[in-house]
């Protein structure tokens, strides 16, 4: 049986507030314990030579910095948050906000400013200097300096729209592999085999309103193997659900059967891409969309990121695809899950880009070298059939206004898409010095 609804790895990922709080109750554990258990005098006195005026003073110069530090790396993520928003996607803001580097600066500044007023409380004229706590923070404010570098050298990486790009790929081919199945041609159950009547089926509505984040398909055929129950999920990962929206029909069971299956399906106020790889296609679009507005104008960026959806599209074609029916340990089927097909997929890859960047001819030839691509990695005629529509569709995007070299261009891609279709692969990716390859 394919999980599709284990619990993602996103969820399990911290908060951003969750490791400085963290590392500032541990810094303040520290700075009290090394100033009250350090012992004074002997050899350590001689690691800190000045006195308990010049101790204070270094532990208020060190939380000050902490604090400058801190405000200079909020500033900095703010300014990346509006740029990335403005210029390539607001659905590309989560990922800043799960930087694992961006919460570990945090961490380190939240526990050298603790560490150091932790530290002062140490600090009594009357008494000798505590060496260590002296010590750890002065190291820790040689490592707020470097964390200060490390994080603007970060920053200025991941603002690369290339960078960017790569990690949007990279979440949606996980989500990819993770939740769906092998292609397995004619030998996946099928749904049909219930012969579900739906007059028959009592709906579940929606107890709020969100995006569905999660199906937890474990939960689903647990329990409608003890009501011996038949479930079938009517919305998927990444749909937008309003409160009393009906999400799935049950065949048998109660009342109880209903409240788990309401469990199974999570809701989240925002959409994230743990199992909606179409997110990761949304987020792609956006900023080919936005790099061919009239205030960017960038169709090599726009046709980088129809690169990045050829690639996922491919791992598509060797997936399972569209609903399926899940079984409990003794065969019999407890849930079917629906889910999108490649139909959907290459309309959303192809459809805002075609007609938005229609009148530029890189980025529908971007769009047939993409087409291309699939359509060698087609497993079936159905899969070849949608391939064959979307290059129709995006075919006839031609601009009136082009001229005869951009028109056989674009003629010549479309016609190397059939050729990939009818398997004559040397005349789909015949060209003369790369052109039918670079952008």
């Amino acid at each position: 049986m394919t999980q599709r609804g284990q619990t993602s790895a996103a969820r399990s990922q911290a908060p951003l507030w969750l490791w400085p709080a963290a590392s500032a109750a541990l810094a303040a554990t520290a700075g009290w314990a090394l100033g009250a258990v350090e012992p004074r005098g002997g050899f350590l006195a001689g690691l800190w030579p000045a006195d308990t005026s010049a101790a204070g003073t270094l532990l208020q110069l060190v939380a000050t910095a902490a604090v400058t530090i801190t405000t200079l790396t909020f500033s900095i993520t703010i300014v990346a948050l509006q740029l990335a928003s403005q210029q390539f996607s607001p659905r590309l803001l989560r990922d800043f906000v799960r930087d694992a580097v961006t919460k570990r600066v945090l961490s380190v500044l939240t526990a050298t400013f603790v560490f150091a007023v932790s530290g002062l409380r140490g600090i009594n004229s009357a008494e000798p200097v505590p060496t260590l706590v002296c010590l750890v923070a002065a190291l820790l404010g040689v490592g707020c300096v470097g964390a200060l570098l490390a994080f603007i050298s970060h920053m200025v990486r991941m603002l690369r729209v290339d960078t960017m790009m790569t990690r949007v790929h990279d979440d949606a081919r996980r989500a990819i592999e993770t939740f769906y199945g092998p292609y397995s041609g004619h030998g996946q159950r099928s749904p049909d085999e219930l012969d579900l009547e739906a007059r028959a089926g009592r709906l579940v509505h929606a107890p709020r309103s969100g995006f569905v984040e999660v199906v937890d398909t474990g939960t689903l055929v647990d329990a409608a193997r003890r009501h011996d129950a038949v479930v079938r999920v009517e919305v998927r990962p990444g749909d937008m659900i309003t409160l009393g929206s009906p999400i799935a029909t049950t065949w048998g069971g109660s009342e109880d059967l209903d409240d788990a299956v309401r469990a199974a399906v999570v809701l989240n106020n925002e959409r994230t891409i743990d199992q909606d790889a179409a997110f990761g296609f949304r987020q792609l679009e956006d900023i080919a969309v936005k790099a061919m507005s009239p205030s960017i104008n960038d169709p090599v960026t726009a046709a980088t990121a129809i690169g990045h959806m050829g690639d996922l599209l491919v791992r598509l074609t060797g997936r399972h695809l569209g609903p399926t029916l899940h079984a409990d340990e003794t065969g019999a089927g407890r849930a079917v899950v629906p889910d999108r097909d490649l139909r959907y997929y290459l309309d959303l890859a192809c459809g805002q880009v075609a007609r938005f960047g229609g009148s530029e001819p890189t980025l529908v030839t971007a769009l047939l070298r993409m087409l291309r691509d699939v359509a060698v990695a087609c497993r079936d005629d159905g899969q070849r059939a949608e391939v064959q529509r979307a290059a129709d569709l995006v075919a006839g995007e031609l601009s009136p206004g082009w001229g005869p070299t951009d028109t056989a261009t674009v003629e010549l891609h479309r016609d190397q898409v059939t050729a990939a279709l009818e398997g004559r692969l040397v005349d789909a990716f015949a060209d003369r010095a790369g052109e039918t390859r670079s952008m």
